[in-house]
Order: C-alpha cells, then sequence, then structure tokens
C-alpha cells in the first residue's frame, strides 16, 4: 500500500523541489490580516500555516510537482523568453481534495490561499456579478500581498456561452463573464479554479488556464493511506485496513476523512455515553447511517445494505498508539 514518504507531491525517483523560503510566522500572520482586512468577511482566507498535505493520484502529485518546480525556476524560463505558469483548473467530483490541494501549494510557497466560492461574486441585480467580480480582483491588486486566489466551482460564472438563449439574465451573465476573463488575463498573481463540471465550462475560460488538472477518485493504495491518516492515532493491521480499504471502493477524500473521524469520536465518547463499542460494527452503523455519500457519488459497498456486517471480522477495537 502507499507509503506515507510518497505523498510528498514528488515525482517517484525525482529529486523534491526546492522549497521557497516560508515567511516567518508573523509575516504570514500579517499577510493574511491585510488580505482579510481588504477582501472583507465573505471571501475566506487561509494561513500557510495551517495547511495540511493531500494524498494525490500519481497524475496530480507528477503536475504539483512539475509546477513547484517550474515556480522556482522562474527566472530561468524568463531567460528563454518564458513566463513560469500561474494558473491552474482542478477539475473532479466534489470531496477530492481539490481546496486541499490549493492549500497545500500555497503552504509550500509560504503564502495564504485566499478562498472564493461563486456564489460570492453571483449577484441577484443587474450588473452584481460583474462588479463582485472586478471588485475581487481590484482590492487583491490594491493589498499587494502574495497569495493563491482559489475560486471554487468557477462554472457557476464561467457556463458555456452556448447555451445561453438570448434572455436578460443570460445578457448578465454575457457581461459578468467577459468580466471574469479580462480581470484573470490582467492578474498578474498565482489563480485556481475548481469544477466538479468540466464539460459545462465556456472554452474561452478553459483556455485562460494554463494548466488543466483532473482529480479522480482515490485508487485502492490512496483509499489506504487516506483511512490510515485519518485513523490515527489509532492504528489497525495492514489486513483489516485492507477490508476496510475494499469496502470503501468508490469514495472521495472527504468521506474517508468524515468516516474515520466518525470512528475516533465514537471510540472517545462510546463509553461516556455507554453505547457498544466493542465491535466493529456496532461503531460503524451509526456512522454510515448519518454520513451519506452525496447523491452523483454511487454508494461504495459499505453503505450498500449493511455493510458494516462485513467488519465483524475486525480486531477491534483498535490499537491507540500515542
Amino acid at each position: 500500500m502507499t507509503d506515507e514518504a510518497d505523498e510528498d507531491g514528488s515525482a517517484e525517483d525525482a529529486p523534491a523541489p526546492r522549497r521557497p523560503r516560508s515567511a516567518s510566522a508573523s509575516t504570514a500572520a500579517a499577510a493574511v490580516s491585510k488580505l482579510r482586512a481588504a477582501l472583507g468577511s465573505r471571501v475566506e482566507v487561509r494561513a500557510p500555516g495551517e495547511a495540511e498535505e493531500p494524498i494525490l493520484a500519481p497524475n496530480a502529485r507528477t503536475a504539483v510537482f512539475e509546477w513547484l518546480q517550474e515556480v522556482n525556476a522562474a527566472e530561468a524560463l524568463k531567460a528563454v523568453g518564458l513566463r513560469a505558469r500561474s494558473t491552474a483548473l482542478l477539475s473532479g467530483p466534489p470531496g477530492c481534495g481539490k481546496t486541499t490541494l490549493a492549500h497545500h501549494l500555497a503552504a509550500r510557497l509560504g503564502i495564504p490561499l485566499v478562498l472564493v466560492g461563486s456564489e460570492h461574486l453571483v449577484g441577484k441585480y443587474l450588473g452584481e456579478t460583474g462588479k463582485n467580480t472586478a471588485g475581487l480582483f481590484d482590492r487583491l491588486a490594491e493589498a499587494e500581498v502574495p497569495a493563491i486566489v482559489f475560486i471554487d466551482e468557477i462554472e457557476g460564472i464561467g457556463s458555456n456561452r452556448n447555451k445561453f438563449n438570448g434572455s436578460g439574465a443570460d445578457n448578465e451573465r454575457m457581461t459578468a463573464f467577459g468580466v471574469l476573463l479580462r480581470k484573470i488575463e490582467e492578474f498578474r498573481g498565482m489563480l485556481i479554479g475548481a469544477t466538479n463540471r468540466p464539460q459545462d465550462l465556456d472554452p474561452a475560460l478553459w483556455r485562460r488556464f494554463g494548466m488543466q488538472i483532473a482529480f479522480d477518485l482515490p485508487t485502492e493504495e490512496e483509499r489506504f493511506a487516506i483511512l490510515r491518516r485519518y485513523l490515527l492515532p489509532y492504528r489497525l493491521s495492514d489486513e483489516d485496513m485492507d477490508i476496510l480499504t475494499d469496502l470503501t471502493q468508490g469514495a472521495s477524500p472527504a468521506l474517508l476523512r468524515g468516516l474515520m473521524e466518525g470512528v475516533k469520536r465514537a471510540l472517545v465518547l462510546g463509553p461516556r455515553l455507554r453505547r457498544d463499542i466493542g465491535s466493529a460494527p456496532a461503531v460503524f452503523r451509526p456512522i454510515v447511517a448519518s454520513l451519506a455519500p452525496p447523491p452523483e457519488m454511487t454508494p461504495p459497498p459499505l453503505w450498500a445494505g449493511d455493510g458494516a456486517e462485513a467488519l465483524a471480522g475486525l480486531a477491534w477495537p483498535p490499537e491507540r498508539t500515542a
């Protein structure tokens, strides 16, 4: 199964990219405060020190490694007439780690992450969406603080114009879309867009991103690593982890994390609530019942019928390592 040492975003057998010198904690805190003051409460700003390292599929891991190398080699690229790419589009199902990756990348560069939901840009009044979009980029420029800007569900303001029918609402969306394209072109920072529906994006917006990275649901090895990470400080044998890995086929990283955090919560609170924690099925059943996969996801085997019964053979409860 996946080894922790392989989860650092580097390509196999390749040297790790040189990490830019991280800002001090006080400098990072000052940058976060300045961005929050400039952008207001509707936009979330995350500090680099709050990031966690994602467990990535090989294609995404390689792409991130190469992008970090490219950013570090900006001067060498400039010498041959190239700019390091500063934009990327992340696509894939919900809960697959797109936000986690963006935050991790910002942390590797020692800068904050500005997290913008498209719902924070779309307004109900005429001209409001374009005004909100322009205002976001204008305030970022005025703040003069290096950051990665992450626009989630960007299809909300960048949907395919071929589907417009000429209504007043579509004319409003067309105007706002033009503002978005222009502001992306003018932006000199790092920008990441994320979408769950890449097929709905306008081709002109797709072309504005220098990289397109597809996120898939985690493979068997990745599920094993994710489950193991979020079960800590508890630990199961590899054989028991294999059973749990098989039963979560098709689960997203977010669902896997929620499952393991539910297990830890049950192990801590169970005795206080006088609940049975002596068998795996008894612990997992209420967690599975209260943690439903999103509607567009095919339910993993653990969520099919009484899937928790397949865990009856696990050595339970798990050992606590710390």
